[in-house]
């Protein structure tokens, strides 16, 4: 299953987060870590859902870049 997720570079570390799943962040030092523990964070979402009982619906996000003049 495949999951939109969104990347955020800050001053010092970078964020991660799944707009499909409310509350599943993650942060690193790096991209490449910020990618890893969204990655955790998400299997880890699934699992507690499969816990309790519940299913996660399909990923209904959907990525686009949209080019505006900046002058």
């Amino acid at each position: 299953m495949k999951f939109t997720v969104v990347i955020e570079r800050g001053d010092n570390s970078f964020g991660a987060y799944v707009p499909g799943i409310p509350g599943c962040v993650a942060a690193g030092a790096s991209k490449a870590e910020a990618l890893r523990l969204i990655k955790e964070a998400i299997q880890f979402h699934i699992e507690g859902l499969r816990e309790d009982g519940e299913t996660l619906l399909a990923n209904q996000c959907e990525f686009a870049q949209v080019e505006v003049d900046y002058a």
